[in-house]
């Protein structure tokens, strides 16, 4: 429809020019309204309503996404934890020192600035599972996409390719934060050593990025705060072999789950547990 919008303008003085233009407004006024229908949308789920924001996107990790798997959010597996191929690697100023781990939030390409690299009539909702670390050998505007103050998301590359075209490299974006979708429980993976239980806290709905962690073993009268080691691992500095372990967690929205004897009393370090609570 686009190609045709000046089929019957006979009356120009210009028409290759004034028919441009004409395309230039009809691309922004879809765009707006898809963005319209995107916040229509996430507004019907029940998600708190954010602000559009403007960033930059890159990619990495390869066609199959298999690059980012692991990452500084501390996930290993990223199909089993429970996120997919849609994820992204966070600048600085977003990542926010392992505080956004989780996170989840929809992007769009700005096709009133790219028409030519955006996919139209498309968005795509990742998870931040990793940091995209500064390169302060480049400028901020090439090459260092990561520098603060800069926010960046570098996506895996099936995600970008949702939105953009591979050849882009880079394009820039309207993003939000919203609402995580998940199947099935919070998991716990329980690492470390006697005296240092290491627990990686995924799958986490709802809001996604956990704020506070709380556990308490079977032999213990009350519960006990944990603290953020990195990314989504939290430590306890207690002796808790033998104890069935139930933990309460805690969103930057507020809101609290808790999972009661998420691991048996025979749980060993390298194992991880999915209950049935979720937010």
């Amino acid at each position: 429809m686009i190609i045709g919008i000046c089929h019957n303008s006979i009356k120009l003085n210009n028409p290759s020019l004034s028919c441009h233009r004409e395309r230039e407004k009809m691309e922004k006024f879809i765009m707006s309204g898809f963005i319209l229908l995107v916040v229509l949308f996430t507004t019907e789920l029940g998600v708190a309503s954010a602000a559009w924001l403007r960033a930059h996107a890159t990619f990495y990790g390869g066609s199959d996404a298999s690059g980012t798997m692991g990452g500084a959010c501390g996930y290993g597996n990223l199909n089993t934890d429970g996120y997919g191929i849609k994820t992204a690697a966070l600048s600085t100023v977003l990542f926010n020192d392992g505080k956004s781990c989780g996170g989840c939030y929809t992007i769009v390409c700005d096709a009133s600035q790219v028409p030519q690299w955006c996919l139209r009539g498309t968005s795509i909702t990742i998870t931040a599972t990793n940091f995209c670390p500064p390169n302060y050998a480049l400028p901020n505007d090439n090459g260092g996409w990561c520098n603060p103050p800069r926010p960046h998301f570098d996506m895996s590359q099936p995600a970008f390719e949702t939105i953009a075209k591979y050849k882009a490299g880079i394009v820039p974006i309207l993003y939000r934060k919203v609402g995580c979708k998940r199947s099935g429980g919070i998991r716990f993976s329980i690492n470390g050593r006697d005296y240092f239980e290491l627990v990686l806290i995924s799958n986490v709905g709802g809001g996604g990025e956990i704020s506070r962690v709380w556990i308490k073993g079977s032999k213990m009268n009350k519960w006990e705060s944990m603290t953020r080691n990195w990314g989504a691992n939290w430590q306890s500095l207690r002796y808790l072999n033998g104890q069935s372990l139930s933990f309460k967690v805690q969103l930057s929205n507020g809101k609290t789950r808790t999972a009661i004897n998420a691991a048996p009393s025979n749980w060993r370090f390298g194992q991880s547990f999915i209950t049935n609570v979720q937010f």
